[in-house]
């Protein structure tokens, strides 16, 4: 088995070792590389992710939206909470927690 292996090397060893070059520089040398197929697949998977996420917090934004839309009282409780908005008649208070 051995002997049959040395002689188709010898018998072949051009074309093997031409195709052990042009692997080797696929692999290692070429602008589509195995490292760089495999960066970006970590970025792909990473920017689906943060795809997935931004569209969960469009979509409960734009609940969000309707609601405040709609509803008088809400949209008032939203700007005293977020901008701290407040009646002419009334003080607001700010208190940090630490």
């Amino acid at each position: 088995m051995k002997q049959q292996i040395f002689i188709f090397i010898k018998k072949y060893k051009v074309p093997l070792s031409i195709i052990l070059v042009f692997l080797m520089w696929m692999l290692f040398f070429d602008d589509y590389k195995l490292s760089r197929i495999r960066n970006d697949s970590k970025k792909l998977e990473a920017l689906k992710k943060e795809r997935e996420y931004l569209q969960n917090k469009i979509e409960r934004d734009k609940e969000k939206l309707c609601i405040l839309q709609n509803d008088p009282d809400e949209l008032e409780r939203f700007a005293r909470e977020e901008f701290l908005l407040k009646k002419d008649s009334e003080d607001v208070f700010v208190i940090i927690e630490e």
